[in-house]
């Protein structure tokens, strides 16, 4: 019931806000006054700040992190920080508080993000570091300049690089998988670049640059397919570097187009572009990117692999889409022509605008903010259920949204 009142009135203020004038009567005469006007990006962005503040209230534990909520229910289910997922609450947190200057967001922020400092500091388990120090840590500092956040996330980077191979030339991204994909790269890993691409650059060693450059370089050669779908992973001989083969873990065949990492490949090419400045990375997001607008269903939401033969019947992904949106707006900004601006903003715009409908926001229904997620359907895991890092990724899309929108009534 708090949650039906408190959204009741935020949806109140924002209309109320969208009003655009009014006139009055002064002296005899009557002029127009101009009233501020709320973008639908700041309503959404107000309305998940009250269930963002209303989640923060409820978290009693500073080390139990949200992950996913099961069908039925309303409350998140929580999990250790060592959890792949653990840096994205303490993420939307930051998030939030960029958005409002909401204090109580802030001190949540770094409560949460604390007890990540862990991963820095012990021997790296997966690839997954970047996820989990970066979007908690690195928002932090991002916002706030502190120093002892920094000393963290190049301490991260420097753990992450552990996981580098010479040989192959990539970052291994689960040692625990071996006996089942050998030595293997996967094409979420791109994400976590941005880690190593920040810290050569704020005082770490020109190494991780390097390290970066080159997994990138080897993820573009190999997982990216002629035809620019995407392999989830890539499959290596460990002593001798060679290409085995590509695969698929989460996606629905090892030929198919999983969607998720569809998105992981247009945000990781697009943000390797704007740390490198090479123009194959940026042709690649292009092409990543046009695929998936070629594949995308009529309603505008991709099922989670477009191969799926229960097609239309197969669930959707939420989570997708908000990585592919926010892949289109950073490959948007990265472009110097401004039709193919025009084009991926558009495609940015459409994708968020889908994710704002009473289809795919929870609204009422659970605490999370997307619904209609899928984590692992080949695993039967987290099928068609509110997922943390679509939530995350839909605070990032809203906000990166608003600086365009806001430069642009500047301009």
């Amino acid at each position: 019931m708090r949650i039906l009142n408190l959204t009741i009135l935020v949806v109140c203020t924002t209309f109320l806000l969208s009003c655009n004038s009014k006139k009055e009567k002064k002296d005899g005469n009557e002029k127009e006054v101009t009233i501020t006007s709320k973008t639908k990006t700041d309503q959404i962005l107000d309305q998940n700040i009250v269930k963002i503040k209303h989640t923060l209230e409820t978290l009693k534990h500073s080390d139990s992190f949200p992950r996913n909520i099961a069908k039925g229910n309303k409350e998140w289910k929580l999990k250790g920080v060592k959890d792949w997922c653990s840096g994205f609450w303490p993420g939307i947190l930051w998030y939030g508080y960029e958005y409002s200057g909401d204090e109580a967001l802030k001190k949540g922020a770094e409560r949460f993000t604390t007890p990540i400092k862990t991963i820095a500091y012990t021997p790296a388990e997966n690839h997954d570091i970047g996820f989990m120090v970066y979007n908690s840590y690195g928002n932090g500092y991002r916002l706030t300049g502190n120093e002892e956040y920094k000393e963290v996330l190049l301490a991260a980077a420097d753990t992450l690089a552990t996981l580098f191979s010479p040989k192959t030339g990539t970052i291994l991204s689960w040692p625990a998988m071996k006996h089942k994909f050998k030595y293997n790269t996967i094409i979420d890993n791109m994400i976590n670049l941005e880690l190593l691409f920040w810290a050569s650059k704020n005082g770490g060693s020109q190494d991780l640059y390097d390290i970066a450059m080159s997994h990138a370089e080897v993820s573009m050669k190999y997982l990216v397919r002629p035809d620019y779908s995407i392999f989830h992973v890539a499959c290596f001989d460990e002593n001798t570097g060679e290409f085995i083969e590509g695969r698929t873990h989460q996606g629905y065949a090892d030929d198919s187009m999983w969607a998720r990492g569809q998105g992981w490949g247009i945000y990781g090419f697009s943000m390797s572009y704007r740390e490198t400045g090479n123009e194959e990375f940026l042709t690649t997001a292009q092409k990543l990117a046009d695929h998936f607008l070629e594949r995308l269903p009529e309603d505008g939401i991709p099922y989670w692999d477009f191969d799926d033969p229960k097609i239309p019947n197969a669930p959707k992904d939420a989570s997708a889409a908000a990585v592919v949106a926010c892949g289109m707006l950073e490959l948007s900004e990265q472009l110097k022509d401004q039709t193919l601006k025009d084009k991926y903003l558009k495609a940015a715009k459409n994708l968020i605008g889908h994710l704002e409908s009473d289809t795919y926001l929870s609204n009422d229904t659970n605490k999370a903010l997307l619904l209609h997620s899928t984590g692992h359907l080949p695993k039967k895991s987290e099928i068609d259920i509110p997922i943390i890092y679509a939530d995350y990724y839909f605070m990032e899309a809203l906000l990166r949204l608003r600086k365009i929108e806001n430069r642009d009534l500047k301009e």
